[in-house]
C-alpha cells in the first residue's frame, strides 16, 4: 500500500533535521568568527552584526505584511533571516557605516529571497545579493579596510562628532594583486600567515580569522548539518590554481594557504557555498559546483582585477546549479537517465 509522498521547495535535506534545527546550527557555527569579530574590530562588530540581523528580520516581516501572510511572523521561526544578516555582517568592511549596513540588509533579504517567493524559492544567496549590491552602490565604502584593535589602540574611541576614528590599511589580497601586477612581493604576503590564520590582519569583519571560521566550519561537519564535499572540492581547486600559480612565478603568487586563509574563502567554503537552498543536491552535482566555485575564484583573483572573487563564484555558480541538477539526476534502479 502506497503512502503519500510530501514534495516540497528546497532546502531539501535526508536526515531528520528540520530547517530551524539547520539554521541553529549554523548560527552556533558561526559563533567563532562573531568572537574573534568582537574581539579584533570591537565597536564595529558590536554595531554592525546586530544591525544587519535585526534589518534582514524586521525586512522579512515587513515582506510577509506587503505579502499578506496570514501570521507574518511565521517565517521568521526558521532563522533563515538571522543566518542571512550574521554572514552579511561578517562579509562587509568593519567600518561600514549603519546606514549602509541596513540597506544591504534590507535588499539581501527582499530582492535575494522573498521577491523570489521566501526560503527554498530563492535562487542566489541572500547574503552574497546584498554584498553585490553594496558593491556596486558603495565601491569606496566596500573597500576601506580597518586596522584591528589590537594593533591599533585608537580605534575603539569615540570622537565628539560622534564619528569613529581608525587607520586603514590594505588587505592580503589586495597586497596579492600588487604582486601580481609588478611580479614581486609575494613573499611579504605568505609572511604575514600567521596574522591571517588567527585574524590579526585587516579585512572583512568576520573573514579575517581562518581559524575561527576552520573551528566554526569543523563543528558543522561533525554534526553532518553540511555536506564535505562541497568544501572538499573548493579547498582542492584552489589549492590546484594556486599551486600552478606559486609554481611559475614564486615571486607574483602567493602560497596556496595564504589564498586560503585570506579573503572570504573559509566563510564561503563552509558557510555560503554549502547554502543547502542554492547549492546541488546530488554528490556529483555539488562537487562540479564546489570546483566551478573555487575555480572562478582563483581566476578572479590571479588574472582578473579584483582582488577578491568569492562573492561572484558563489553568485554565477548558484545562477547554473538548477542546470547542474538537471544533468546530475540520479537514476532509479533498473532505469533509464531521464535529461
Amino acid at each position: 500500500m502506497l503512502k503519500n509522498i510530501t514534495v516540497s521547495c528546497a532546502p531539501h535535506i535526508s536526515q531528520p533535521l528540520s530547517t530551524r534545527r539547520v539554521m541553529v546550527d549554523v548560527i552556533i557555527g558561526l559563533v567563532p568568527a562573531i568572537v574573534a569579530a568582537g574581539y579584533y574590530f570591537r565597536i564595529y562588530a558590536l554595531i554592525l552584526i546586530p544591525t544587519c540581523v535585526i534589518s534582514a528580520v524586521a525586512t522579512e516581516w515587513l515582506c510577509n505584511l506587503i505579502r499578506k501572510k496570514p501570521n507574518p511572523l511565521e517565517s521568521l521561526g526558521d532563522f533563515s533571516a538571522v543566518v542571512t544578516g550574521i554572514i552579511l555582517a561578517l562579509s562587509l568592511p568593519p567600518g561600514l557605516p549603519i546606514w549602509t549596513a541596513v540597506i544591504g540588509s534590507a535588499f539581501a533579504i527582499a530582492v535575494g529571497k522573498m521577491v523570489f517567493g521566501g526560503l527554498g524559492a530563492n535562487i542566489f544567496n541572500p547574503a552574497m545579493v546584498g554584498r553585490a549590491f553594496l558593491t556596486a552602490c558603495f565601491g569606496v565604502l566596500m573597500t576601506t579596510w580597518t586596522v584591528p584593535a589590537t594593533i591599533d589602540t585608537t580605534m575603539p574611541k569615540i570622537a565628539a562628532d560622534n564619528k569613529v576614528h581608525a587607520r586603514t590599511q590594505a588587505t592580503p589580497l589586495a597586497w596579492s594583486k600588487q604582486a601580481i601586477k609588478t611580479k614581486k612581493g609575494a613573499h611579504a604576503v605568505n609572511a604575514q600567515f600567521k596574522s591571517t590564520f588567527t585574524g590579526e590582519i585587516g579585512g572583512c569583519l568576520g573573514e579575517t580569522s581562518a581559524l575561527a571560521l576552520f573551528i566554526g566550519g569543523l563543528y558543522l561537519i561533525v554534526k553532518r548539518t553540511i555536506n564535505p564535499h562541497i568544501p572538499l572540492a573548493v579547498l582542492i581547486s584552489t589549492v590546484v590554481f594556486a599551486n600552478i600559480g606559486s609554481m611559475i612565478n614564486p615571486n607574483a603568487y602567493i602560497r596556496p594557504m595564504s589564498h586560503l586563509c585570506s579573503g572570504g574563502m573559509l566563510l564561503c567554503v563552509f558557510f555560503i557555498a554549502t547554502d543547502p537552498v542554492t547549492a546541488p543536491l546530488t554528490i556529483k552535482g555539488m562537487w562540479i559546483f564546489g570546483i566551478g566555485v573555487g575555480t572562478i575564484t582563483m581566476l578572479i583573483r590571479i588574472v582578473g582585477e579584483y582582488p577578491e572573487g568569492v562573492m561572484y563564484a558563489i553568485l554565477l555558480m548558484n545562477a547554473v546549479t538548477p542546470l547542474i541538477d538537471r544533468f546530475c539526476k540520479l537514476v532509479p534502479a533498473g532505469g533509464e537517465p531521464n535529461v
